[in-house]
């Protein structure tokens, strides 16, 4: 790997954003970054559905304040690609964490966690060189009760589900963490050349057959994407992240490592390059589909599509999820919330007996509708 793949990107380092100290709380802001109550020195936990950092204790509320000047920011991705072609971020080593209990520290590449030896809230006490910043966090709007409440609603509305499963009154565990996630913006301009397919009919003997007359088409496409989003980690299955959207996206705040508080969050492991890649596959469908409309007609046949894209922004940003799980059978079963809808996604068994019964059950309707016709 060449020097230039550690090089930070030019974007503003996490250590130089506003912090406790520049937030205008007006606490004990040395506490406050620790992680620590002001008033009893106990735990903040971010407060799911509030915009304020409250202590496990006594309750004392923290307001998290952004000044006129703190934004969403993107930024283009040909610059940064300039001066990172041979970037990969799992050539990047762990950051130091630090509890806010203890004071013991531990490498890793998660950015929030809890102390493995008091439970403590990991604070990063460092910024590795080269790792691209968050722009963004979606804050917890579910807090941990409501998404406890969702995940027994949808274990329960499952069909073919055994009903012992019925009987789960709670989750083994559950908890909060933030997933990175890349937006991509974009313009394109496509053009095309291909067939439109008209039908017709014509006789033939007795009966009518159905023809396609061809003629060609070509022409010009032009979209606007704006903050596709890919998921920027491969610690949870794709497919299943993929399904919690849709995501509030214009309720994001500008990243500050207060809403990390009480939570975990991983570092993204899906270099920008790839979540392009992973892009351009979404808005290549798309621009696929809107060509078909354009030749119109009945059939549509595509030869050639020569896409252009121009002014791509991205960013990193972080979604709140909930993770559940639940032991039946000796088996343990994940579930995902999205913290800010409350969308459920997730695992769970199936009852043999019950699709044996569903199937024998629609033979039965099916063989007693085919006797009804053949008697009338």
């Amino acid at each position: 790997m060449t020097n230039d793949a550690l090089t930070p990107p030019p974007f503003p380092e996490a250590d130089d954003r506003p912090t406790a100290a520049t937030a205008g709380w007006g606490e004990d802001t040395a506490a406050v970054e620790r992680g620590r109550c002001p008033v009893c020195g106990s735990s903040l936990t971010f407060g799911a559905g509030t915009s304020a950092l409250v202590c496990d204790s006594c309750g004392h509320a923290v307001e998290i304040t952004h000044g006129d000047d703190e934004t969403v920011s993107e930024h283009s991705y040909e610059q940064w690609l300039a001066g990172n072609r041979g970037y990969q971020v799992a050539s990047i080593g762990g950051q130091v964490l630090a509890c806010d209990g203890c004071g013991a520290s531990t490498e890793t590449k998660d950015v929030a966690g809890h102390c493995q030896f008091c439970g403590g809230n990991l604070v990063a006490a460092e910024n590795p060189e080269g790792v691209i910043p968050p722009e963004g966090v979606l804050p917890f709007l579910i807090d941990s009760r409501g998404a406890r409440e969702n995940v027994k609603k949808w274990v329960r509305s499952r069909w073919f589900a055994p009903s012992a499963l019925k009987q789960v009154g709670d989750t083994e565990s559950i908890r909060g963490t933030y997933l990175p996630h890349w937006t991509y913006d974009a313009n394109t301009t496509s053009d095309y050349t291909g067939q439109r397919g008209e039908h017709y009919t014509e006789k033939q003997g007795d009966h009518e057959v159905r023809r396609t007359r061809w003629h060609h088409a070509s022409g010009r496409i032009r979209n606007t994407f704006d903050d596709l989003l890919i998921p920027a980690s491969t610690t949870l299955p794709r497919n299943r992240v993929n399904k919690l959207g849709p995501w509030t996206l214009g309720a994001v705040k500008p990243f500050k490592s207060e809403y990390l508080i009480g939570h975990s969050a991983v570092r993204y492991d899906v270099d920008p390059q790839a979540g392009y890649a992973q892009a351009k596959q979404i808005m290549d469908d798309e621009i696929r589909a809107d060509v078909k409309r354009d030749i119109g007609g009945d059939e549509q046949r595509i030869h050639r599509i020569d896409t252009t894209y121009s002014q791509v922004m991205f960013k990193l940003i972080l979604l709140p999820i909930w993770i559940a799980t639940f032991m039946y059978a000796g088996k343990q079963w994940q579930v995902m919330v999205n913290a800010n809808t409350g969308e459920v996604v997730g695992e769970r068994p199936y009852s043999a007996p019950k699709i044996i019964a569903a199937v024998l059950v629609g033979l039965v309707v099916a063989g007693l509708a085919f006797w009804l016709y053949n008697r009338n």
